[in-house]
């Protein structure tokens, strides 16, 4: 008799910014759903991906690389990563080569943890010496002694193809939460906002692409295109000549760009609008967070 067995969970990726989250996210979904840059704390959000066999769903979750919140939104930021860890059936720590031995900060959050956790060594792909990697597991076995651990490189798929048999193992019995064609759990205004914020982080420096938001006001979708109309939050004045430049260019550049990337997305002719409006110090006010969607 065919064992018609169901694996369903939630795996929750988390780790410190900048050491490859979201681009195993994207490799292990087989979609772009996270923001990916240089930049470090580009994710603001959890976000959910999802990939489905026969017999088992995975819920994966991107989230904000933690951090020690300096203000409102890295406190909300924190909250999700948070809430991550507490539905997780599965974590996915992701380290890199590169980390220093500090990360007491990230370490506290896997205490008294009664979940499997799967400790990966992102970017080895990057290092001189294959002793580096030695030491690096050794001393992530010492210090949380996780259920397995795995040297890997996300961006170049080395050894990525472990995981999904992995989670499988130690998945629950459970039919599926979601829908079996069901990608992500975010509406397509959210991965709106959240590429037009990519090209910003992009093409603008310092503290502007920081101190910016995307608010989706209008998503019209008609048989052969899709109408967006994009309004960009920045906390000051200076900001928003920078985001907009000289005669305009820098926020068309923006705007090409992100054009782009939305047609790839949606597969779909797009038409963008956008604007820019000076919401002083969103960052720093909670009720200004909790309506763009970040206080759970």
């Amino acid at each position: 008799m065919e064992n018609s067995t169901h694996k369903s969970g939630f795996v929750s990726i988390i780790g410190k910014p900048n050491v490859g989250k979201s681009t195993l996210m994207n490799v292990l979904v087989g979609e772009r759903l996270s923001i990916i840059t240089s930049k470090a704390q580009t994710t603001r959000h959890r976000i959910q991906g999802i990939i489905n066999g026969d017999d088992y769903q995975i819920v994966y979750s991107d989230t904000p690389g933690i951090i020690k919140p300096k203000y409102e939104l890295h406190k909300s930021m924190m909250s999700f990563v948070n809430y991550s860890l507490e539905d997780a059936d599965v974590i996915l720590f992701i380290t890199d080569i590169y980390e220093k031995y500090d990360e007491d900060d990230v370490l506290d959050k896997l205490k008294n943890m009664d979940i499997p956790v799967i400790l990966l060594v992102n970017k080895v792909d990057q290092v001189k010496e294959q002793g580096e990697v030695v030491e690096k597991v050794e001393y992530w076995k010492e210090k949380i002694n996780p259920t397995e651990i795995f040297p890997i490189s996300a961006l170049e798929k080395f050894n990525t193809e472990l995981i999904l048999p992995l989670l499988i193992k130690y998945m629950p019995e459970h039919p599926p939460f979601y829908s079996k064609d069901a990608l992500t759990t975010r509406p397509e205004r959210f991965f709106a906002s959240e590429i037009i914020r990519e090209q910003i982080f992009l093409h603008c420096k310092k503290e502007v692409p920081y101190s910016t938001e995307v608010v989706i006001t209008d998503f019209i979708e008609e048989s052969k295109i899709i109408r967006i109309r994009a309004e960009i939050l920045v906390e000051r004045d200076s900001q928003k000549g920078i985001l907009i430049g000289k005669q305009g260019r820098s926020l068309k550049r923006i705007g090409t760009d992100s054009r782009k990337q939305l047609e790839n997305f949606f597969a779909k002719k797009v038409f963008l609008e956008q604007y820019v409006k000076v919401e002083p110090d969103w960052r720093l006010k909670k009720q200004k967070l909790t309506n763009l969607g970040y206080n759970q």
